[in-house]
């Protein structure tokens, strides 16, 4: 079996769900019914910032050998505010620590769209962070050359049927959105020859 890694926050995670309501194990569910010899191991933590993720990544690349890896962080620095470079920073550091130990292993980075409200930042400085924030991943995967996922909420986020109360994180019908985002970019590469 090759191992594919979800690196990611809550969203990943599945934030109020049960551990088989995620996108990853759901991916799982894919992969099995299409007799790819893939693991999916979901290592989304709720809260982490992409700093946060710097820091465990040593442990979690440690811990298995990867063969795809799958970058879904960013969206707590844009609740918070944190500057778009530094996100940007710590991203890049993620990419280069993976692609040093694991440089046959596809790297595929989510993407993400900014709504939440700043609160403190306020209308315009709030409409120029959410153009930064969105653009920041997509310059990160042209320089990298990643296969990217464009936008990981997307057809979920503002609709409330397929949120949790908190009107942030999916439910189990949003997830089920999230992992059919992942899909169309993830699938292609499974059924490619992955070196190991």
């Amino acid at each position: 079996m090759k191992n594919i890694i979800f690196f990611g926050d809550s969203l990943t995670a599945g934030h109020g769900l049960p551990a088989a309501a995620s996108f990853p194990a759901l991916l799982q569910l894919r992969l099995d019914e299409q007799q790819l010899p893939y693991k999916a191991y979901n290592y989304g933590v709720s809260g982490e910032t992409s700093a946060g993720g710097r820091q465990r990544l040593p442990t979690v690349l440690a811990r298995h050998p990867i063969e795809v890896f799958v970058l879904a962080l960013g969206a707590n620095d844009g609740i918070r505010g944190i500057a778009v470079r530094e996100t940007t920073h710590n991203l890049q550091f993620i990419i280069d620590a993976v692609r040093r130990q694991y440089p046959a292993a596809p790297l595929v980075l989510a993407g993400l769209e900014f709504p939440f409200d700043l609160g403190p930042l306020g209308g315009h400085r709030l409409a120029h962070y959410a153009a930064e924030f969105k653009t920041l991943f997509r310059t990160l995967a042209d320089k990298n050359s990643l296969p990217f996922i464009p936008f990981l909420l997307q057809g979920v986020l503002g609709h409330r049927e397929l949120n949790l109360a908190d009107g942030v994180h999916p439910n189990a019908a949003g997830q089920k959105i999230l992992a059919e985002n992942v899909w169309q970019v993830l699938g292609p590469l499974l059924q490619q020859p992955v070196s190991s």
